[in-house]
């Protein structure tokens, strides 16, 4: 059964509307337009309420890069946001990059509640997560605030440091940073013979290691998937597998779950999206997961 989820403790981000390829998103006090290639419909509310209500708009330049207009130049390049559930609460820096970005994926708190109910739930003490494609450190702050051992990696030095920032606002330490490729790592520690109790991936269609290593989704997943299943703990795990690319199904991410991991329990399958205000829902990628509890 493909499952469809979208967060549902988010007090400081709200989807406003989206359409048009592009979305009205609120973060904090400070809503934003952005560019959305998922957005292929039109939007529901009115342009005018649209330049009504938000406070600065991206404007692309090239598909990667481009410059934030506001409509008051006293609005802050960076400001903070707080996440909270039952389990655990962690805050994040925001701030306007070239990129469109802001260093966070809000249809992402899916997951973290996943991760945190998770972590509760296991009897094994100091239970060991790992992140890959680990980006600001969402998954790994969730992680860490709900009482794991933490070890997040990302090729990019910059958004680990981002990460670390995170990390101080949320009042958390001891999280262990690692700046490689996530695939070099996984193969380092199975030699190693180390076990994790829970791993998160979020991998990106397309990126390259510090050292130049390139990472293609869909040819590199199956090697990924064969390998990280053998770091997972056997009596006591999780592992959270998210893609955003446009040309992957939940079905994909269910077979490479399976193929890796053919004594899976608890596998779920889906997608997750974003409930705009307006009524209409974003889809933002696809999901596989799946737990084992003591």
């Amino acid at each position: 059964m493909i499952q469809l989820l979208t967060p549902t403790h988010w007090k400081d981000y709200e989807l406003i509307d989206c359409g048009d390829f592009e979305k009205l998103e609120r973060f904090g006090n400070v809503i934003l337009i952005r560019p959305e290639p998922q957005a292929v419909w039109s939007k529901v509310l009115p342009q005018t309420e649209w330049q009504r209500l938000h406070h600065i708009r991206f404007k692309g330049r090239s598909a990667t890069s481009g410059e934030w207009i506001k409509k008051n130049p006293a609005t802050p390049d960076r400001w903070h946001i707080e996440y909270k559930n039952p389990e655990a609460a962690i805050k994040f820096r925001l701030a306007l990059t070239s990129f469109k970005h802001l260093g966070i994926f809000p249809e992402q708190a899916v997951n973290w509640d996943y991760i945190s109910q998770n972590i509760k739930k296991f009897k094994t003490p100091d239970p060991k997560v790992l992140n890959l494609f680990a980006y600001t450190g969402g998954a790994s702050l969730i992680a860490r605030a709900a009482g794991a051992d933490t070890t997040h990696v990302d090729s990019i030095k910059q958004v680990v440091t981002w990460g670390n920032e995170n990390q101080e606002l949320s009042g958390l330490k001891d999280i262990r940073w690692v700046v490689e490729d996530a695939l070099k790592f996984v193969k380092r520690e199975l030699k190693r013979g180390k076990k994790y109790n829970g791993i998160i991936l979020d991998p990106p269609a397309y990126g390259h290691g510090p050292n130049g290593e390139k990472w293609k989704l869909e040819d590199h997943i199956n090697e990924m998937m064969q390998d990280v299943v053998q770091l997972l703990d056997p009596d006591e795990h999780f592992l959270i597998l998210n893609t955003y690319s446009l040309g992957f199904s939940a079905v994909i991410v269910e077979n490479l779950i399976k193929s890796a991991f053919p004594k899976v329990q608890n596998l779920e399958i889906g997608e997750l999206y974003l409930q705009a205000t307006s009524g209409i829902k974003l889809p933002l990628g696809v999901f596989g997961k799946f737990y084992k509890h003591k």
